[in-house]
This record gives structure tokens, C-alpha cells and sequence, in this order.
């Protein structure tokens, strides 16, 4: 089964206070700029980016360190490098250091911070800037995304600029704050609230358990998922009637245990989604880790935030949806194989069964961890990204997956007929 990735951090905040510079001439120096500016003064700027495992994967560079891949998280309060191999500690100026907790069953993460760094992503440039630098990349996140990623980052982007995500062009329309005016044309206004640097909504009423309700979740684009709920002492959901176990993603403290259902109903503002996907992840690797401070019931992620264009102001403290009609009818689908996979080698490209839940397609089809997939119907693996791969695992129930696969030296076929087991 597809292993969604949640990069929810509880981690200490590092933001330069933000001062402008200027040499004697009068000419803007942007080398001693300090905080996130718009290189030439520019109000806006466009910045492309890639979805992967229905994540926001954007270019950037630190120092001089170039074509760097770091997935655009509004949920992580620093810039944190997660591959630490990718830049060379003795030209880092090392301080303090932390302990980083977050979602996941394992324990908090050792991590040191770095002081005076540069950091640039398409016009956008931020001078003299604290990272966290996590000491191993135990998160192995290329891995499950299938292509490189060195870090995350986000709240230092929404805080100092109005961000639109265009799904559909893939696209992030940076804007200065104070510069964006909103219209009805742009699509439908909701407040938000910004506590512990994370952008939560009530603009989300659920339709469950024989009720509706409106909870407050909070928005984050580090969430591959469409839906997840949790439990907490003043709310708790009752499981949907079908269900079965998975481990339901990855955080910042390893894996998140726990059940998939589909919700009947909810409604965002006023849009309203039907048989949704959703998440019930056990508290031990949630609810427990998420602190009480910030009072909320669950999160929506980017595979129903991608419905959608949506444009994050923090400062005036609101969002704005804009639906793109053609993806709010496609139906939400998980997959159909019950097998998990990662990618390995230099290229990413050789594909290896990481866990196979019980009596499932996969394991019909005498699949078992380790097993490595040649080829998937009529294309080489290596053709295909991991989300190309999970895309064809959703195809449809009853459908056939012929599979080539190599285990211990030795290949054979194999026949999957997927089968929608939510």
C-alpha cells in the first residue's frame, strides 16, 4: 500500500529578524539584506515546482549548493536539511544542539543548527538564515518519493509573502505582502488562524458517525493524504465500518500506524466531496506527539488541496480556494495492490517491495518484502516514477497487474488482480 508521507514537525523556530541594507552609493546590497526578499525589488514571482507522492517538491539552493530538492511543507517552522550529505559540515557554521519531535513512533531526532547561511529559490533570496541540519538521513525520503530530496521548508515562505499554489500548472505566485488584493474572481474567501507557525481552517464540516460537524483542521501541503482525523480527549471519531491496518505514512519520528476508512461526506466551505479516503492513525504516533497547545481534529493534505487553487495570506489571515472542476469529480482512490514499494540506486529507478499487508492482491499474488519489480504490465520499472507506479495500482478493482519480478536471484511472473479494499 502507498505509504503517505506527513512531515509534521514540532520543532524549535529559527527566523532572522528581517533588516535591509544599503550601500554607500545608495545601491541595494542585496548580499547584507537580511530575511526573505524578492531579488530587484520585483513584487511577485512565479516558481515552478514538481508533484511527487502528491507532495510540493520545489529547486533551491543553500550556499552554493545548487538544484537542491526540498518539499514545501506549511507545517515545518525551519528550513530543515533531512540529507545531510549534501553539504559539507566543515563549511557549515555548526551552533547548538536540538532535539526535534514530531509525528511518528520512534523517538526525537538529534539535529544541529547552522548559523549565517544563504538560501535561494527561483527570484527569492534570504540572507544570513538558520538551518537545522538532522545528523543522518534516517527519514529516507527519496526513497518513498522516488526522486532526491535534500530537505523541508515553509512557514518562512507563507509568513513573508502571499503565497497561490496552482496545481494545475504547477506553479507557486510568490507576493509581496500588502500586494495582493483579493476579488471574488479569485475564488472563495475562509479565515484562518496561524498558532505554532501553522495555518489551521474551520471552513471544514464533517459529515460522520450519523453527524455533522464542523472541526478545525489544519492546512498541510507536507501531507500526501486527503483526509486524516484524530482522536483527542475532547473529540473522538468512531472508525467507519470498513476499515483495514496500514502504516499510514512516515514523520518526523518514524512511522504512523494505523487505520483507513472512507468518510461519506465533508464540506470545504462551500464545496462538497463525497467517499473520501481518510486516515485514523493510532495516538502512540500521533495525537500523543502533536502536543495540546493547538486545539484541532485532524488535517487536510494535497491530494484534496490539489482540487483546488489555493492562495495562503498569514498576514491578513485568510485563504482562498479557487476549484479547478474537472479534478473536484475525480474520485478519491487508494491503492488497490496492498504492497508498499521504495526506490533504490543512483537513479532511483529500481523499485523493491517494502511491506505486503495480509490478504492482500500482493499477497495473493505470493509477493513478499524485498521481491523486485522488472516490469508492471507492458512497461520496464525503470520507465516509471513511484507515482506512475501508484497510479497504475489505482486503476480500478478487478483489474489484472502482470508483474516480472526477481527475488533472490531468480525471476518469475506473477499475476496482481487489484482489489479496492476501502
Amino acid at each position: 500500500m502507498k505509504t503517505f508521507i506527513w512531515l509534521l514537525l514540532i520543532s524549535t523556530n529559527f527566523i532572522a529578524n528581517a533588516a535591509l541594507a544599503v550601500s554607500a552609493d545608495g545601491i541595494e546590497n542585496t548580499e547584507e539584506k537580511y530575511g526573505y526578499f524578492l531579488e530587484k525589488n520585483h513584487k511577485t514571482a512565479r516558481i515552478p515546482f514538481e508533484m511527487h507522492s502528491n507532495l510540493i517538491l520545489v529547486y533551491a539552493r543553500i550556499n552554493d549548493v545548487d538544484s537542491l530538492r526540498f518539499i514545501l511543507d506549511t507545517g515545518v517552522s525551519s528550513i530543515i536539511i533531512t540529507d545531510p550529505s549534501i553539504l559539507k559540515p566543515d563549511k557549515l557554521r555548526l551552533t547548538r544542539k536540538v532535539n526535534l519531535s514530531g509525528a511518528g513512533e520512534g523517538k526525537s531526532v538529534a539535529a544541529h543548527v547552522a548559523i549565517d547561511n544563504r538560501f535561494a529559490m527561483g527570484r527569492l533570496r534570504a540572507n544570513h538564515q538558520n538551518i537545522v541540519v538532522i545528523e543522518q538521513d534516517f527519514l529516507r525520503l527519496s526513497e518513498y518519493v522516488g526522486v532526491p530530496v535534500h530537505g523541508i521548508f515553509g512557514y518562512d515562505i507563507f509568513n513573508n509573502f502571499v503565497v497561490t499554489i496552482d496545481f494545475a500548472k504547477k506553479e507557486l505566485l510568490l507576493t509581496q505582502n500588502g500586494q495582493y488584493k483579493y476579488k471574488a474572481s479569485k475564488g472563495d474567501k475562509h479565515p484562518i488562524v496561524i498558532e505554532d507557525t501553522k495555518p489551521f481552517t474551520d471552513a471544514v464540516t464533517l459529515y460522520a458517525d450519523g453527524r455533522e460537524k464542523p472541526i478545525r483542521v489544519l492546512i498541510d501541503t507536507g501531507a500526501g493524504h486527503a483526509l486524516l482525523l484524530n482522536n483527542s480527549p475532547k473529540e473522538t471519531y468512531r472508525l467507519p465500518e470498513k476499515v483495514m491496518r496500514a502504516q499510514l505514512g512516515r514523520g518526523l519520528n518514524g512511522v504512523i500506524n494505523g487505520n483507513l476508512g472512507r468518510v461519506d461526506r465533508m464540506k470545504l466551505g462551500r464545496f462538497e466531496l463525497d467517499n473520501i479516503v481518510a486516515s485514523f492513525p493510532d495516538s502512540a504516533g500521533f495525537s500523543a506527539k502533536m502536543g495540546s497547545n493547538v486545539e484541532r481534529q485532524g488535517n487536510i493534505g494535497c491530494e484534496l488541496l490539489r482540487r483546488f487553487k489555493v492562495t495562503m495570506n498569514y498576514h491578513e489571515g485568510y485563504m482562498v480556494l479557487k476549484p479547478n472542476k474537472s479534478r473536484l469529480r475525480e474520485k478519491f482512490e487508494h491503492d488497490m495492490s496492498g504492497m508498499e514499494i521504495r526506490a533504490e540506486g543512483s537513479d532511483l529507478r529500481s523499485y523493491f517491495v517494502n511491506h505486503v499487508q495480509e490478504k492482500s492482491p500482493a499477497a495473493g499474488a505470493g509477493l513478499i518484502e524485498g521481491d523486485q519489480l522488472l516490469f508492471i504490465d507492458d512497461h520496464a520499472a525503470t520507465e516509471l516514477n513511484v507515482s506512475e507506479i501508484y497510479k497504475l495500482m489505482q486503476r480500478g478493482d478487478g483489474r489484472n497487474i502482470d508483474l516480472l519480478v526477481k527475488r533472490n536471484g531468480n525471476i518469475f511472473f506473477t499475476k496482481l488482480t487489484l482489489r479496492r479494499m476501502i
